[in-house]
Parts: C-alpha cells; structure tokens; sequence
C-alpha cells in the first residue's frame, strides 16, 4: 500500500534582490528587485506503508521545503500530494491526527513540565480519553526505557533522554507515518545508536512508515533500504541502499605493509593514495581490474599486514551530491 504520493511536485520563493555598493542599497530602499528560487522543482515520488526511507541532500537543496509541504505548512506551487490519501494543502488538521514529527533542532516538549505531564497534553491535544492515553504512556515509555526519568522536567533531561522523549510525544497518537528530521544530530555515537534501535524497533512493532533526513551517514547505512537523494531542487537518485553500494562501490581500499618495498605506478586501475617506507595505502578500480590480481602483484609473501575497505559511502553520496 502507498502511503506517501508525490507527483510533479514544485515550490518557488519570492527574495529580494540586493544591489551591491552603496548607491545600489540607496535605490533598494526606493525600488525593491524580487527574483524567484526553486526550492522544489517537478519531483515525483511514492513511499509505501511500513518503509524506512532516506530523503538526503547538501543543505538548501529542498529537502526541509518537501518535508513542510508533506505536512501540510507550505503550499506547493504547483503538484499534487497525498499523504494517506489526504492532501495535506486541504486538510493539514485531518492529516495531523495521522502523522508524527520530530525536528532534532526544534523542541515539541515544554520544557517546564516534566515529561509524563508532556505525554498527557499531547494525549489531550489530539482528543485521546484519558484512560488509552495512560496505557499508550505505559507501552512507550516501557519501549523507549523512560521510567527512570518521565517525572523529571525536561529542562533537566540530557539531550539523548529529550530527544527519546520527543519521539514518544510524537508517537503518542499512534500515527501511521513519521517524519523524522535529524533526529540524532549532536548526540554522542552510545546515544545515536540507542536511537538508531529504538527506530527500527518502533518501525517493525508497530509498522510505522518512516520519513527520515539526515546529514549523518550512519544513520542512513544502519536504517533505511531505500534512499532518495535530492540537489538543486531536483531527484538526483531513487534507489535502494543494495544497488547504490553494489553499482558505486567498485573502488576498493588496500592499506599494506610490506617486507619489501614495490613500485605499483602506471598500473591500470590502481591510484596510489599514501606510500611511506614499506607501507602503502592503494585504490583498486573493480572495473579495470581484479582485486586478485592486484594481491598477485604485491605477492602475499610479502606482505606483513593487510586491510581492505570499501570507498566510504559518505565519499559515494558526497560525489553524487556533486554530480559527479
């Protein structure tokens, strides 16, 4: 079932345009130039019932803009969205009852209340008797491992324990999609990965559709089977993570120390990135040429230590992020 229908989708925004040098402020302050910017322009895409999936960019490429209007705060200029089969431009209340949102650089919580008192206002908020919401409130706070801190203020809480906290206010009204936006930003690596489980842990209990942006790889790497990468307004990938790291991992990285010294220069397919004394740091191109063939021609008899890595997949999405 799809849940998330996007066709031809475009946004524009009307800026003001500055002159430069102080004459040009002057005549600013008379006559105001506009110019338009295309935060969005013409995507199409559908996400189905039950997915994790990565919606990524460099910054300004229009993913925070597709995201505002999914959820009913912008209005496309031109396009059509559904969103459980309902448009989020007509019925951005009906939609809300539906859906959930967490942006790790926006608080949802009041800080004053502790975080018990945070669950029951958004039980009421979204017109749940009180006795279903005490019960959700026990479910989540027992998944997400609340119990130690739900009576605490959440101006007291740890970064980590806020953003948990933040993800159960969300899921409170049990919506069917999520739409996370770097929710583990400025969390240390124990904490992110904490949050990485409890995800996939809330994705495979209760089936929720998962809509996640992040700058963070791993986050990317260690959730989502599917990814769609944007720039300049426009889709620049719509795949899963298997065929990205199968068609763009083809280089790979051998970092070898040696007994003896050996000159791999004019090799076809190897690009020599470091080489200091009898260590050396190589990348094999898989489509030129063999990794066996290569391992011949350091001859593992001469080797001392050896390790093979991939191309990291921050460096792949960087240089698709670059057209490259």
């Amino acid at each position: 079932m799809t849940v998330i229908k996007v066709k031809n989708l475009t946004k524009t925004f009307k800026v003001k345009e500055k002159e430069k040098g102080f004459i040009g402020s002057l005549k600013s302050i008379f006559k105001t130039k506009y110019k338009l910017v295309c935060a969005v322009n013409d995507i199409s895409f559908d996400v189905d019932e039950g997915e994790i999936i990565a919606f990524i960019g460099p910054n300004g490429a229009g993913k925070s803009t597709t995201i505002k209007m999914l959820t009913g705060i912008l209005y496309p200029n031109s396009g059509s969205i559904e969103v459980l089969g309902i448009n989020p431009t007509k019925s951005r209340k009906k939609l809300a009852y539906e859906i959930g949102t967490v942006f790790g650089q926006k608080e949802q919580l009041w800080m004053h209340l502790t975080a018990y008192d945070n669950f029951k206002f958004f039980g009421a908020i979204y017109d749940i008797p009180e006795k279903e919401t005490e019960k959700r409130i026990d479910e989540l706070s027992k998944l997400f491992d609340l119990e130690k801190f739900i009576n605490t203020p959440v101006r007291n809480l740890s970064l980590g324990q806020r953003i948990r906290c933040e993800i159960v206010a969300s899921l409170i009204h049990k919506p069917k999609v999520l739409f996370l936006d770097e929710p583990t930003i400025g969390l240390d690596p124990v904490v992110k990965e904490s949050i990485r489980k409890l995800i996939k842990k809330m994705n495979k209990e209760y089936h929720t559709t998962i809509f996640l942006t992040s700058h963070d790889i791993s986050d990317i790497e260690k959730l989502c089977k599917r990814v769609i990468i944007i720039n300049d307004g426009q889709i620049v990938m719509d795949d899963s993570m298997t065929n990205l790291k199968y068609h763009y991992m083809d280089k790979k990285i051998i970092e070898v120390k040696l007994k003896d010294n050996i000159n791999l220069s004019n090799k076809k397919g190897i690009k020599i990135l470091k080489e200091k004394a009898n260590s050396l740091k190589i990348e094999i191109d898989t489509k030129v040429t063999d990794l066996t063939a290569v391992l011949k021609l350091i001859n593992p008899d001469n080797i001392v230590d050896i390790n093979i890595s991939n191309t990291p997949l921050e460096d792949i999405i960087s240089a698709i992020y670059r057209k490259e």
